[in-house]
């Protein structure tokens, strides 16, 4: 893990009190003192007069709350930030409304050289069609644009970029007007990044862990790989992220492990792991996803399998005999099978304590069967999963009924069931593909879209927190205790009216799902929580500027 914020001052000692604490320490606590970079004490707020002559600070709450710094568990730190910072069609209602857009980044950008985009969900669209070539070719005046679908599994392109990569026409996953998927799709992105400067990149990833720390979030997962971002940008990101206040960064590189000299690759770059989107399969948005059915909307298409339970076999087997984490980017039901039937196998040849012992992970586990399910219970696969997903594409009338039909929709991520089994859970975002929001990730954990795979409010917040920590091997942290890293964020209290489209006024309270006093109420329709500081490590890296 990069420790962040090396080149500081040593953190002060501090005494927070007058405020509502969330800990386990003391469901009812009102004060805290963070020495040394880690929580000190936690208490009521008489017995914090015994501290307040022996610290540097004492910082009056105001009755606002103290949580834990939440966990992303799956981030893309780079492209988040060329969203937050570019074309961004996420929430596009339209394809009439993508393209206005299109034409306004295009105009507004005179001498860029390739546009890059992100976030059109045909989907969502009344067209229900991605934009054609040639309406992209007049968008942007025929200039070379790079246009990922929200779930970045496919892109659509104009005829300039098409042309700085010889020979696609031959490669798996070209069409000649459908979007671009698998090596036809990598290529361009390839073609498409080499036109970011060192200088865009590093303000891209500036911009994003910002925008992560002003949320709440003190840790980001980066699901970096060969064939998601290179080497430079990934081992850029950790040396950015150590040399100035932000979230600590957990870098993971997903790519195969066949050696010792494989993983000590893999130590090399500064990763925890060998994990992250390394792909069994696509998305289901891109009808890539690998399923044992049909999809509902392209008979006769069961996806892509890109590694098979023999691989993955060996890639486990590889990371965990190396002591390295292992993971999988696996989404559809035959994904999933492969990725357990891998597992089992190494743990037949390993012994099954030291796959478990291992934490290896698979990330969204969307179309999880009772037999999926029990068998991560088995090995003791974390499960990283993005709710927004369901949040933005579940329902009986979402993207995912379209693809599946309803019933086979119904079925996608079924949190409650992962955790009556006992399977490890750590929330995150896929930002860009659904944004960074941590307590909305909560709520939609909460308000799951078919109601007997909602978990409660707490689980949810221990799974975006502790859970975090825990898949990265550290069970000590993401947690309001003496002796854990202060890692927390303040949010404001009191009757508070939020901007949110209906305006309504949300309240702490205690949140009957949760059972926990001192969570917001999180229901539907209600205002989030707005964050005034974030601390990592003891460090403050966010406050909220004064309005």
């Amino acid at each position: 893990m990069t420790e962040p914020h090396a080149s500081q001052d040593k953190p002060r000692t501090v005494l927070l009190r007058n405020g509502d604490v969330h800990s386990p320490a003391d469901p009812f606590a009102t004060a805290m003192v963070v020495e040394r970079g880690a929580v000190a004490w936690v208490g009521s707020e008489g017995a914090a007069d015994s501290f307040a002559e022996g610290v540097d600070e004492v910082v009056d709450l105001g009755g606002s709350l103290v949580t834990p710094a939440f966990t992303d568990a799956h981030v893309h730190t780079t492209a988040t930030g060329l969203a937050l910072t570019g074309l961004d069609l996420t929430g596009s209602r339209s394809l009439a409304e993508a393209l206005d857009r299109i034409r306004a980044h295009a105009a507004a950008r005179p001498t860029e050289g390739v546009l890059l985009g992100h976030g059109w969900d045909a989907s969502a669209w009344p067209e229900q069609r991605p934009p054609s070539r040639r309406e992209l070719d007049e968008a942007t005046g025929g200039r070379p644009l790079y246009l990922t679908r929200a779930d970045v599994h496919s892109a659509v392109v104009t005829t300039a970029l098409l042309g700085l990569v010889p020979g696609l026409a031959g490669l798996d996953g070209y069409a000649a007007e459908a979007p671009l998927t698998g090596d036809a799709h990598h290529a361009v992105r390839a073609a498409a990044h080499a036109g970011v400067t060192p200088a865009q990149r590093a303000a891209a990833q500036a911009a994003a862990l910002d925008h992560a720390v002003s949320l709440g979030i003190g840790s980001v997962h980066e699901c970096a790989g060969p064939q998601i971002s290179g080497t430079e940008d990934f081992t850029g990101l950790l040396r950015l992220a150590a040399a100035r206040p932000g979230p600590r960064v957990v870098g993971y590189w997903a790519e195969a492990v066949a050696s010792a000299n494989d993983a000590e690759r893999i130590r090399e770059l500064g990763a925890a792991g060998a994990a992250g989107d390394l792909f069994v399969d696509g998305s289901l948005g891109s009808h890539t996803a690998c399923l044992h059915e049909p999809y509902a909307d392209l008979p006769g298409s069961t996806g892509t399998a890109r590694l098979d339970a023999a691989a993955v076999a060996a890639h486990v087997a590889a990371c965990t005999e190396a002591g390295i984490q292992a993971g999988f980017h696996a989404i559809g039901d035959a994904a999933l099978t492969a990725v357990v039937e891998g597992v089992r196998a190494a743990a037949d040849k390993l012994g099954l304590p030291r796959v478990r012992a291992a934490r290896h992970r698979v990330e969204h586990a969307e179309m999880l069967t009772p037999e999926h399910i029990a068998a991560f219970a088995e090995f003791a696969l974390t499960a990283s999963v993005q709710p927004a997903f369901d949040a933005t594409w579940g329902g009986d009338t979402g993207m995912y009924a379209q693809r599946l039909g309803v019933e086979r929709a119904r079925t996608l991520n079924p949190y409650a069931a992962l955790l009556r089994a006992g399977v490890p859970l750590a929330l995150g975002s896929d930002s860009p593909v659904t944004p960074l929001d941590p307590w909305g990730t909560v709520r939609a954990a909460a308000f799951h879209r078919t109601p007997e795979h909602r978990i409660s409010v707490r689980a949810a917040f221990t799974a975006h927190t502790r859970g975090g920590w825990r898949a990265t091997g550290s069970d000590d942290a993401g947690v309001l205790v003496p002796g854990a890293p202060a890692d927390y964020a303040v949010w404001q209290a009191g009757d508070l009216v939020v901007q949110v489209p209906d305006e309504r006024v949300a309240s702490w309270s205690t949140d009957p799902r949760s059972g926990t006093p001192g969570l917001p109420d999180l229901t539907p329709g209600t205002g989030l929580p707005v964050c005034l500081r974030t601390v990592v490590g003891g460090h403050t890296v966010y406050e909220r500027p004064n309005e």
